[in-house]
């Protein structure tokens, strides 16, 4: 898993949790947050893909829902760009270029 604000790299072992106050060691950004679940999906109601989760207000700060599981898709991310609007804006201009 890496963290969702930095890219900084964690080890998640199979059977190992993530703590609601557990925090990045390299800029201090909350991990079990909704940024770094699997659930966390900003297209979707609630942006999260578990239907059953409790609506959380703060995406990026720490909670306690019991549905959260690191994300395969945070770790296996390019992390060039430093928001997800950036991205998207280079997506986009990627569509026109000549």
């Amino acid at each position: 898993m890496r963290c969702w604000k930095c890219g900084q790299l964690f080890e998640v072992k199979p059977g190992e949790r993530i703590g609601a106050r557990d925090e990045c060691s390299t800029c201090g950004a909350d991990l079990h947050s909704c940024r770094n679940c699997r659930f966390y999906d900003p297209a979707k109601h609630n942006q999260c893909t578990e239907t059953q989760a409790e609506w959380v207000r703060n995406k990026e700060a720490a909670n306690y829902c019991d549905y959260f599981q690191p994300s395969p898709i945070a770790a296996s991310n390019n992390r060039s760009s430093s928001s997800p609007s950036e991205a998207a804006k280079k997506k986009f201009d990627s569509l026109f270029k000549i």
